[in-house]
């Protein structure tokens, strides 16, 4: 059987400790040097030589006293704290690399639609239409306090927002100037025509903006729309405006329900269902034997701190796991942080009752242990899942992706699975062959296009 190659971006984060907190501490681990701009230009790098599609990176805007009732685990274990932003290294990465996609993430409190419109559009002029944006509405009380809040808004209430968010930079960068507006014409002395440049008045809930955009239309106007929610909400915040969603399931049967399940909303919003791809996050230990790679992730799991992992699942539930007792029922206590992290369990484990335990167990995320041809053979059964891509989540850096650079991906291109070269055009034809630079007339960005 022919099979359609997987979109594999590698995922990251500009901090010491992103997922499997305690690894930074392994002797060839270079995370320590996250604020050297060389460690990543060598990832990307690293990253494009294999052909990977994007390098994704993720953010946070706050750290909360949410573990033991302190802060402390998180400074001494660097759980995502110190951190850099990541649009600012994406930017640095664009004169690195040619062909690699990089996505990066911002939140809907960090930044005016207006000022954020403004930095994609640069971003995607820089990169010749390589960039992608990650949409987040955070779950930290601290990132809400650091931006004059009181606390984080309930879980719907930031969907609801996030949609506005969502209709004001669609404006800006599909409704403000005309496909034609450019004209550069040196001879008669117009750049542009100022009567194909346009206000768009918004004026809603939370934001007023008269506009025009001030950037003219970049090679995607719109930046390649990835977001990873899982909860009800998230999901059909997804099905409405993502391009592609980051799930995060435990084994290949959850993930088809949980795809099955969004493809139906994609459907009802009026888009097709594979306008919506689906990014598995997984992590991989690939050796030469099924032996030699169960020994290494023995040795790597040595490093693993289950202090860390809670403290980091308590921060993104919003409830602090290291006051409660390992078996108490999560369903017992009001969530609203990520609630999508008790979907995936939920959906992993039909009828079982999530304990504390469970998800902090949990919470380091699927790991596929093996011979590179037992863990194609693995990605072979989450394709037919219906996944359409990888988050490589490292375990140490870069060590984790030259592993799989080096072993793994050989057998995905045998197999079909990966891409031997980058197809010519912007990261949103890359990740939809055949399809334009542009979003396509079935996503509700379309409607703010000027006719004519």
């Amino acid at each position: 059987m022919s099979r359609k190659r997987l979109i594999l971006n590698g995922f990251a984060m500009n901090t010491v400790s992103h997922v499997y907190h305690g690894l930074w501490r392994h002797p060839d681990s270079q995370q320590i040097h996250f604020n050297d701009l060389e460690t990543w230009v060598e990832l990307a790098q690293l990253l494009e030589r294999s052909h990977f599609d994007a390098l994704f990176l993720a953010d946070v805007i706050g750290i909360d006293p949410s573990y033991q009732g302190n802060w402390d685990t998180y400074l001494r274990g660097a759980v995502q704290v110190p951190i850099n932003d990541s649009s600012t290294l994406i930017a640095a990465l664009i004169g690195a690399t040619r062909d690699l996609g990089l996505v990066f993430t911002s939140s809907i409190l960090q930044d005016h639609p207006f000022n954020f419109a403004h930095r994609a559009s640069t971003l995607d002029h820089l990169s010749k239409g390589r960039v992608g944006w990650n949409i987040v509405t955070s779950v930290s009380h601290n990132a809400a306090q650091n931006f004059g809040f009181e606390r984080i808004v309930a879980h719907d209430r930031r969907y609801a927002w996030a949609e506005e968010y969502m209709e004001v930079v669609y404006k800006l960068w599909e409704g403000s100037w005309e496909e034609d507006a450019v004209r550069a014409d040196r001879r008669a002395g117009i750049y542009a025509d100022p009567l194909k440049v346009h206000r768009i008045h918004h004026q809603g809930e939370r934001y007023k903006v008269a506009g025009p955009h001030l950037s003219q239309p970049s090679p995607q106007r719109t930046p390649a729309l990835f977001q990873a929610g899982a909860s009800y909400a998230g999901r059909a915040f997804a099905a409405r405006n993502a391009e592609a969603t980051f799930i995060a399931s435990r084994h290949p049967e959850g993930a088809r329900r949980l795809i099955e399940d969004v493809r139906g909303q994609v459907r009802r919003a009026g888009r097709r269902a594979d306008d919506l791809l689906f990014i598995q996050g997984l992590s991989f230990v690939v050796g030469s034997s099924e032996e030699e790679a169960q020994c290494k992730a023995r040795e790597l799991d040595e490093l693993l701190c289950v202090d860390g992992l809670a403290a980091h699942i308590s921060r993104d539930l919003g409830i602090d796991l290291g006051l409660l007792e390992p078996e108490q029922p999560i369903d017992e206590l009001e969530v609203e942080g990520v609630q999508g992290i008790l979907r995936f369990f939920e959906e992993a484990n039909p009828g079982q009752r999530a304990t504390v335990a469970d998800l902090a167990r949990a919470y380091a995320g699927t790991r596929l242990v093996g011979s590179p041809e037992s863990i194609a053979d693995e990605l072979e059964r989450w394709q037919d899942a219906g996944i359409d891509g990888v988050n490589v989540i490292y375990q140490t850096l870069p060590g984790t992706f030259r592993e799989v650079a080096e072993q793994l991906i050989p057998e995905l291109q045998k197999r079909g699975l990966a891409q031997r070269e980058y197809a010519p055009g912007t990261l949103r034809e890359r990740l939809f062959p055949g399809r334009p630079a542009h979003l396509n007339e079935r996503h509700p960005a379309a409607a703010q296009r000027r006719r004519g």
